[in-house]
């Protein structure tokens, strides 16, 4: 019979403990946040006045095949044109969705205005606590916006849409 140490040893890597920091305390135990999102779209141009609308931010870089779109917290969304006939197969590695929080009820309803504008499919969805609605992009991919934010109503479940 294995002694237990023996055991854990075999059953794989385990990462290493993290060192406390040089005041001898814990570490923070918060750790990065999203700063970025990259999104390939069949048209910059457009998915630039699209976002830029939606998500109130400003476009402070165009090239002729990208946008770089700035929020007010310092938040970034990077349009990279792909062409029109580029694919966003669903249930393949890698992101699917990016969900927005709105900054208060006032907002999301401006965001649902936007995408009832802009969007030929909107639908909403009500969680425990929270309200999610979703349109398309110009490219056709789907954009979510919730309120309140995880960080107002934790989230104690899987929306549906994370399985479709």
């Amino acid at each position: 019979m294995a002694h237990p140490q023996e055991a854990a040893a075999s059953s794989g890597p385990h990462p290493a403990p993290i060192p406390a920091d040089s005041t001898g305390s814990a570490p923070d135990t918060r750790g990065p946040r999203l700063a970025s999102v990259v999104v390939f779209v069949h048209d910059h141009d457009a998915s630039a006045d699209f976002y830029g609308e939606l998500l109130k931010m400003e476009v402070r870089v165009r090239t002729t095949t990208a946008a770089l779109l700035v929020g007010h917290n310092g938040f970034q969304v990077y349009l990279r044109a792909v062409g029109s006939k580029a694919a966003h197969p669903v249930g393949h590695v890698g992101a699917q969705y990016v969900i927005w929080t709105a900054d208060g009820p006032d907002d999301f309803q401006r965001c649902e205005r936007v995408l009832r504008a802009r969007s030929d499919h909107v639908n909403t969805r009500h969680g425990d606590g929270f309200t999610v609605i979703e349109g398309r992009d110009p490219s056709g991919l789907p954009v979510l916006v919730a309120y309140p934010g995880p960080d107002e109503v934790a989230r104690l479940e899987i929306i549906s849409r994370i399985y479709v």
